[in-house]
C-alpha cells in the first residue's frame, strides 16, 4: 500500500527503554517460540502475528501500559485490546508474563476444552482481557468507545482537574491487523474518533501485508496513512529493522510521541513480518492461520539460538525478570491510591457515585422514581413515552448518556439540556453517532465494556440488521447496554417495505441472553426502563412510531407486571375459553378482540408479553399461572413473521403473523389489509377452540 507524507519515527529516532537488558531479548525471544509451540501443540490456530507481534505486545506491557496484574479492575489502568483476537497468543503470553493468573500449563491447553486460553479472547473468562474480539474491526471500535467513555467519566468525577492531569486520566491502546482497518466498522469508528478529538486513544497497526488469501495487494491497496490522516489523525510510521525483525526502539520512541501530543488519536503503522524468524514461512500466508509444522517450529527455534528438542522454554531467570511488572504496577497503584485517597476526602458526593458506577447496582430507591404514571386520556407513542422516561432517567442517574444514528428526533433519544458531547462541550450527555449503525453498537459495547456508566443509543428497527454483530457480542459479554429500535413494524406506514421490520423480532430473540422488549403501552415501556436498569443486562427496546392506546390500569391488570416478562392484562370473570397473547401495538387489538369475544359468549385472557426472555426466566408456577396447559386453545398476535410463537400457543394454537414484506400505505391500512384487526383476531380463536373441540 502506498504511503502518504508522514512521518517515520525509525528514520529519526531508535531508541530502547530504560532499564532494557539482555533478558527482555530473551523474554521476546521465548515468547515468539511459545506461540509456535501453543499452535503446534493445539494443532490448529494462527502462529505467524503472534510471533511478530510478541516485541510489540512485550513492549506495551512490561514498559508503557500503566497496568497492576494484581487488580485487573483497577478503575484507572490503561486498556489494552487486541483488535486482532484470532492472533490470542499475543495477549496469553503477556498475560502469563505480567502475573494475570495464566500459567505455563494454560498456553499448553490453548484451544482446549474449559481452558483459560480460548481460540479468542473471551471477556470475563480470562483476566486482563477488556474485550471479546475476533470479528474483526470490533476491537479497534470498541476501543473508540472506550476513549469516549474515559472522557465522560473524568467530567463526572474529575471535570475540573487540568488537561492530562486527572487521576482517572489513562489510554486505550491497540493492537490491530490489515483485516481489522478493511472491515468497514473500523472504518466508522475511527471516523468518530477523529472528530471527537480522542487523544487517549493509541492505534498500533500491524502492517504485514498478508492475509489468509495471499499478499495483501490482493484486496487491499489504499493510502491508509492519507486516509487516517482525513479522519484527523496522528500518523506515525514504523519500519522493521535490517534484518526483518520488529524495531523496538522505533516502536517505543513512536509510543512516546503518541502520547506527547493532545489533539488526535494516534495510528502508529508499524510494520512486521508476519513469522518472523521462520525459515520458510516467515512473510507468507501459510503462517497466518495454520501451525507452521513440527520441523519449521524447530527451525524457527533454532533461528532464535533456542534448544529445537524443547517445546514450551522459559527459563525460571526470564520469568522471574517478566514478573516484575506486577511489583511496578502494585507501586504505581499504590501511588495513585493516596491521590484518589486525598480526592475522596475533597469529592465525597462523586466518590458515592463513583462508588454505585463501579458496582453496577442502583439503588432501588432510584429506581421506585420510574413509575407507570402515563394518564388513560390520550395516545401517545411508546417512542415517545421511552423519550419522556429517558429525561425522567437522566434527573436520577448523571451516568446515564447515549444517543442516536442521526435519528434522535425519531427516536425520541435526546436528553433535553444534556449537551452535545464534542471536543468543544467534552463532559455532554448527548451522543451524536452520526450515520454509523454499526459502528453506534461497537462503540456501545466499548463504553459498557470501560464501566461505570450506562449507555443507550438508537435508530430504526429495520437498521437492526447493521447492528447485529454488535448486539450479539454484547450478548456475548453480558454487557448492560441498551439498544433502542423504533419504528417497529407496519405501522410506520408510508416509508414501505424496506422500512418495515418483518423478521426482525424473531431474529433479535434468536440471539441468546439479549432481552428483547417490545410494550403495549406507554406505561409498560417505563416499567421495563425501571427493570432493564435493575437487570444492568442487554436489552433490546421496540418502540412503535404511531400512537398507542395508554390503558386503564384501573380495568386492567397493573404495568408493573412486565418486569416479569408477560403477565395477564385482562382476565375475564369466567373461567377462559381461550387466552390472546400479544407484544406491542397488537396488545390493544387482543383488548378489543376479547370484548368482541365477550359479546358472543366467549371468555378470553389477554396476556401482554412484552419480553419472552424474561418471561422465560421466571419459574415454571409462574408460567403455569400466566398460559396454565389446560387452556389449549391459545391465539398469538404479533405484527411479524411467527417463527418462535408455536413454543407457546401449542399444536391447538394459531399464529397471526405477517410471512411478507409490508407495503406503502398508512398504518391503518396496513393492518386492516394484511388482518390485524380485532375481528380477524376473534375468527383465529374461534379456530383454536374449535381444534382443541376436535380433540
Amino acid at each position: 500500500m502506498p504511503a502518504s507524507d508522514t512521518r517515520s519515527i525509525a528514520s529519526e529516532k531508535s531508541e530502547l527503554p530504560a532499564g532494557w537488558s539482555a533478558l527482555d531479548d530473551l523474554a521476546i525471544t521465548y515468547a515468539r517460540a511459545l506461540a509456535a509451540d501453543a499452535v503446534q501443540r493445539a494443532g490448529n490456530g494462527h502462529p505467524g502475528t503472534a510471533m511478530a507481534l510478541a516485541p510489540a505486545a512485550y513492549l506495551l506491557f512490561q514498559h508503557h501500559l500503566r497496568h497492576n496484574p494484581h487488580d485487573p479492575e483497577w478503575v484507572a489502568r490503561d486498556r489494552f485490546i487486541l483488535s486482532c483476537g484470532h492472533s490470542s497468543l499475543t495477549l496469553y503470553t503477556q498475560l502469563f508474563y505480567s502475573g494475570y493468573g495464566l500459567s505455563l500449563d494454560d498456553l499448553k491447553s490453548f484451544r482446549k476444552l474449559g481452558s483459560k486460553t480460548p481460540g479468542h479472547p473471551e471477556y470475563g473468562h480470562t483476566a486482563g482481557v477488556e474485550t471479546t474480539t475476533g470479528p474483526l474491526g470490533q476491537g479497534i471500535a470498541n476501543a473508540v468507545g472506550m476513549a469516549m467513555a474515559s472522557r465522560f467519566e473524568r467530567g463526572l468525577l474529575d471535570p475540573d482537574a487540568k488537561k492530562d492531569q486527572s487521576i482517572f486520566d489513562h489510554y486505550i491502546y491497540v493492537l490491530a491487523s490489515d483485516g481489522d482497518l478493511q472491515e468497514g466498522v473500523s472504518a466508522e469508528a475511527s471516523s468518530i474518533a477523529g472528530l471527537q478529538k480522542l487523544h487517549n486513544l493509541i492505534v498500533i497497526y500491524d502492517d504485514n501485508d498478508i492475509t489468509i488469501e495471499g499478499d495483501i495487494s490482493l484486496a487491499f491497496r489504499e493510502d491508509v496513512d492519507a486516509r487516517y490522516k482525513a479522519y484527523g489523525w496522528n500518523v506515525l510510521n514504523v519500519n522493521t529493522s535490517e534484518d526483518g525483525s520488529l524495531d523496538i526502539g522505533a516502536l517505543h520512541s513512536a509510543l512516546r510521541t503518541a502520547r506527547s501530543q493532545s489533539e488526535k488519536p494516534t495510528l502508529i503503522r508499524l510494520k512486521s513480518v508476519i513469522a518472523w524468524p521462520a525459515p520458510k514461512l516467515r512473510g507468507t500466508s501459510k503462517s497466518h492461520g495454520a501451525a507452521l509444522g513440527k520441523d519449521e517450529v524447530a527451525a524457527t527455534k533454532v533461528a532464535l539460538g533456542l534448544n529445537p528438542e524443547l517445546d514450551f522454554q522459559l527459563p525460571d531467570e526470564v520469568l522471574a525478570h517478566v514478573r516484575k511488572v506486577g511489583e511496578r504496577g502494585a507501586k504505581l497503584q499504590a501511588e495513585w491510591s493516596a491521590e484518589f485517597t486525598q480526592w475522596e476526602g475533597a469529592h465525597p458526593e462523586r466518590a458515592k457515585l463513583l462508588q454505585r458506577m463501579r458496582s453496577g447496582r442502583i439503588d432501588s430507591s432510584i429506581l421506585e422514581k420510574i413509575t407507570a404514571n402515563f394518564p388513560s386520556d390520550k395516545e401517545i407513542s411508546t417512542r415517545k413515552a421511552s423519550g419522556d422516561t429517558i429525561q425522567k432517567i437522566s434527573e436520577l442517574l448523571p451516568e446515564f448518556w447515549g444517543g442516536s444514528a442521526d435519528l434522535a428526533e425519531s427516536n425520541n433519544t435526546t436528553i433535553e439540556g444534556g449537551g452535545d458531547f464534542l471536543p468543544e462541550n467534552p463532559y455532554g450527555r448527548i451522543i451524536h453517532f452520526g450515520i454509523r449503525e454499526h459502528a453506534m453498537g461497537s462503540l456501545m459495547n466499548g463504553i459498557a465494556l470501560h464501566g461505570g456508566t450506562r449507555i443507550f443509543g438508537g435508530t430504526f428497527l429495520v437498521f437492526s440488521d447493521y447492528m447485529r454483530p454488535t448486539a450479539r457480542l454484547a450478548a456475548l459479554m453480558n454487557l448492560p447496554v441498551t439498544f433502542i429500535w423504533s419504528h417497529d413494524s407496519i405501522g410506520l406506514g408510508e416509508d414501505g417495505p424496506t422500512h418495515q421490520p418483518v423478521e426482525h423480532c424473531a431474529a433479535l430473540r434468536a440471539i441468546p441472553g439479549l432481552a428483547v422488549i417490545r410494550p403495549a403501552d406507554a406505561n409498560e415501556v417505563a416499567i421495563a426502563w425501571r427493570h432493564i436498569l435493575s437487570s444492568n443486562k442487554p436489552a433490546a427496546l421496540l418502540l412503535s412510531r404511531q400512537n398507542l392506546p395508554v390503558f386503564d390500569r384501573g380495568q386492567l391488570a397493573p404495568a408493573e407486571g412486565v418486569s416479569r416478562g408477560a403477565y395477564i392484562l385482562l382476565e375475564p370473570t369466567q373461567q377462559p375459553d381461550a387466552i390472546i397473547i400479544a407484544t406491542g401495538s397488537e396488545v390493544a387489538l387482543a383488548v378489543a378482540a376479547a370484548e368482541l369475544a365477550k359479546g358472543e359468549g366467549l371468555h378470553i385472557r389477554v396476556v401482554s408479553a412484552p419480553c419472552l426472555e424474561w418471561f422465560n426466566q421466571e419459574s415454571e408456577q409462574y408460567r403455569e399461572s400466566v398460559l396454565p396447559k389446560s387452556i389449549k386453545a391459545r391465539v398469538s398476535v404479533e405484527a411479524g413473521i411467527g417463527m418462535g410463537w408455536r413454543e407457546y400457543v401449542g399444536d391447538h394454537g394459531s399464529i397471526l403473523s405477517l410471512e411478507h414484506f409490508g407495503a406503502s400505505a398508512s398504518g391503518p391500512e396496513l393492518f386492516k389489509e394484511f388482518g390485524f384487526t380485532a375481528e380477524n383476531i376473534l375468527s383465529h380463536l374461534k379456530k383454536s377452540i374449535a381444534s382443541v373441540g376436535r380433540n
